[in-house]
């Protein structure tokens, strides 16, 4: 097996429309394929992170809540990076985003802050 690369992740959030605005106002990913499926009731958004990268956001009715914060069996946090987190969270607090200080990595001296997504999602933005 060769692996190359992740090729999408995908995120089931409880409030469709909020979840949306998140994502393509706030955080700024291009909305590129939207569906309706009327049998699930259900909304799958394909965003466009960058130009390799993709989140599939999905809606469901009455989806179950994460068990704990931040760990859970599963996915942990989802990271992105960033040119200059200074920038980037001013952005997030002038939308209404709480974020963490921004702290440095003690192997890679590089800087990240964590925040969450309206369902309480941990992502991370982590400075290249």
């Amino acid at each position: 097996m060769n692996i190359c690369r992740v090729h999408h992740v995908a995120i089931i959030c409880s409030n469709y429309e909020v979840s949306k605005d998140f994502y393509t106002r706030i955080l700024g990913f291009k909305a590129t394929n939207e569906v309706y499926r009327k049998e699930r009731d259900s909304y799958k958004l394909d965003l466009c992170v960058g130009e390799e990268y993709q989140i599939e956001l999905f809606s469901f009715p009455s989806p179950p809540e994460r068990p704990s914060f931040p760990e859970a069996a599963g996915l942990r946090h989802l990271a992105f990076a960033v040119t200059n987190i200074e920038e980037a969270v001013k952005h997030l607090r002038q939308c209404g985003v709480k974020t963490e200080s921004i702290r440095i990595d003690e192997i890679t001296e590089k800087k990240f802050v964590f925040f969450q997504d309206p369902d309480g999602l941990p992502l991370e933005l982590y400075e290249v």
